[in-house]
């Protein structure tokens, strides 16, 4: 069996189930690379990633380039003498860094590739109304998720599961294949297939402009999009009412599908509940966050707010 020296990139709360899972399990991880510290809050103070933070917690070594083609720090990174880099939710690497260990560097990717290539498989695959989606690892090459496929794994999407809920369970999922992986890679018992070079689905990144809501959709697909974006970035639309236009982010939603003739967008209001007419039925707002509020449920709001009538979602 190889002896494996491990160094782990990454940066989010993702990739630190991951690295966690590699410790706890005796993995031999030498060096963590994240991102450098950026200012955040009222006092700009700097924030450290979530993975720095946890690999401070074990002494690890850390490296955190601001370029990673500088040589100073892949003089320092091949002075770790690791043999197997593993990438999770990281950034592109050049090729000076992805092929300087002997092992090779994989990626996990929370998508079942080639399907939803990109930044944001998770949220896209429930945006897109899939029913299933997964895990896979693979060694990285000059593009972008395109490298061969060592293992993948596949979990069930339930139809009213949001982004965040699926995205805990990936990440779990995810920490078993990356252990697998690495005994493969230890044992010489790798075999990897080739991606096909078609992209039939991709996962953009996530802006303001394809985060809003365009409610002359069908029920199912602005329902899809909401639970797609909840918890973050979340979906948003202009709200007229009272004569002013108001920003809202919204979350939690369910769906009644009915016959009705309200023009879509229409907002419907009672003390106990909120609900746009849409297509082929009604959206229920279950929790918002209007421009300057904090998110609540919609009762918690309608107990303190009032929507003007003919109010409407533009």
């Amino acid at each position: 069996m190889r002896d494996i020296r491990i160094v782990f990139m990454g940066t989010p709360d993702f990739a630190v189930t991951i690295l966690q899972h590699l410790v706890e399990n005796k993995y031999n991880v030498v060096g963590v690379i994240t991102a450098v510290d950026k200012p955040a809050g009222r006092g700009r103070k700097l924030n450290e990633s979530a993975v720095k933070k946890y690999a401070r917690s074990q002494n690890l070594p850390i490296l955190q380039p601001k370029n990673l083609k500088n040589e100073e720090f892949q003089k320092e990174l091949k002075a770790l003498n690791a043999n197997l880099q593993i990438v999770v939710a990281f950034r592109m690497l050049p090729k000076t860094v992805w092929n300087m260990p002997a092992y090779g560097t994989f990626n996990l990717h929370a998508s079942l590739l080639p399907d939803y290539r990109g930044a944001a498989p998770i949220h896209w695959a429930i945006i897109n109304g899939e029913t299933k989606t997964g895990v896979t690892t693979f060694f990285i090459d000059d593009k972008i998720d395109t490298g061969e496929i060592i293992l993948q794994s596949g979990i069930d999407i339930k139809n009213n599961e949001t982004v965040g809920e699926l995205h805990d369970k990936l990440m779990h999922l995810g920490a078993g294949l990356v252990s697998e992986t690495v005994d493969l890679i230890a044992n010489e018992e790798v075999k990897t297939t080739k991606q096909p070079e078609l992209e039939e689905k991709s996962a953009p990144k996530l802006y303001p402009h394809n985060c809003r809501i365009d409610w002359s959709l069908p029920l199912d697909v602005i329902y899809n999009k909401i639970r797609g974006l909840n918890p973050f970035p979340a979906a948003w639309t202009l709200i007229h009412t009272n004569n002013e236009e108001i920003s809202a982010k919204i979350y939690a939603v369910s769906k009644e599908e009915e016959t009705h003739s309200l023009e879509v967008g229409t907002l419907i209001t009672t003390k106990k509940e909120l609900k746009v007419a849409v297509n082929n039925g009604y959206l229920i707002i279950d929790e918002i966050k209007l421009s300057g509020k904090k998110k609540m449920d919609s009762r918690s709001l309608l107990n303190g707010f009032h929507f003007s009538e003919n109010s409407k979602m533009l």
